[in-house]
């Protein structure tokens, strides 16, 4: 589990990939400063395990699920990327909770600077953009961030001059393309419903169901008990 909050902007040292997958190096002083192998260490958002360590960098295996769904495919020598170690049991909780797992890869569409922020228009790949909630949580590259607002088909981040030079979405522009992970919330609700819908119901439970997402639902599915 990650917190969405980068610890520090790596290098990638070296991609070697194969029709299997690939294995990915890279330069990260400060998360492999007490990093052991089958460590998990998110870069760009993506989990990946600690294969192995060479002092001031790590390497790990890539699967070519991974590689496909995320933009780690594309990162070549050089390419800079956001760093951040699975969350310590007794660390703070900067973020939201994220996973690591990636949703699918998001455009951005568009950059504008306002007063000291800079505002993000990103277009999820379609069936996603239904989790990104106004004032709801986004993991973007692996930076936790608030969805500011929305409208069919793209949604808006800002970030202060602190997130700029502490992550590598400063440099983005608009046509790159970025990792996205919606709130894992959105995601098990949506199941949780898909389920309901799917599964066969008594009358009263069909009377039920045509009330939408109720408080009573939500507390039989272990959501907001006493």
């Amino acid at each position: 589990m990650f917190t969405g909050i980068v610890e520090e902007i790596g290098q990638v040292i070296s991609v070697r990939s194969g029709p299997r997958g690939g294995i990915l190096s890279v330069r990260g002083a400060m998360v492999t400063s007490d990093a052991r192998l089958g460590d998990s260490i998110a870069v760009n958002g993506v989990c990946l395990t600690v294969t192995g360590l060479n002092g001031t960098g790590f390497s790990a295996d890539v699967m070519r699920e991974t590689l496909n769904r995320s933009n780690l495919g594309r990162l070549k020598p050089g390419s800079r990327v956001n760093l951040e170690r699975a969350m310590a049991a007794e660390g703070r909780f900067g973020g939201h909770m994220v996973s690591g797992h990636i949703d699918g890869i998001g455009r951005i569409e568009g950059v504008k600077l306002d007063g000291n922020a800079i505002w993000y228009q990103v277009r999820p790949p379609e069936g996603l953009m239904k989790y990104m909630a106004e004032k709801g949580s986004v993991a973007i590259d692996g930076i936790s961030l608030t969805i500011a607002k929305r409208d069919r088909e793209t949604f808006w981040v800002s970030i202060i001059p602190l997130t700029r030079s502490q992550t590598i979405l400063g440099e983005r522009r608009p046509g790159d393309l970025v990792n996205l992970e919606s709130d894992p919330m959105a995601r098990y609700l949506d199941q949780m419903e898909l389920h309901r819908n799917r599964s066969p119901v008594s009358g009263a439970e069909q009377q039920n169901k045509s009330k939408g997402l109720t408080r009573s639902f939500l507390e039989s599915h272990g959501f907001g008990g006493r």
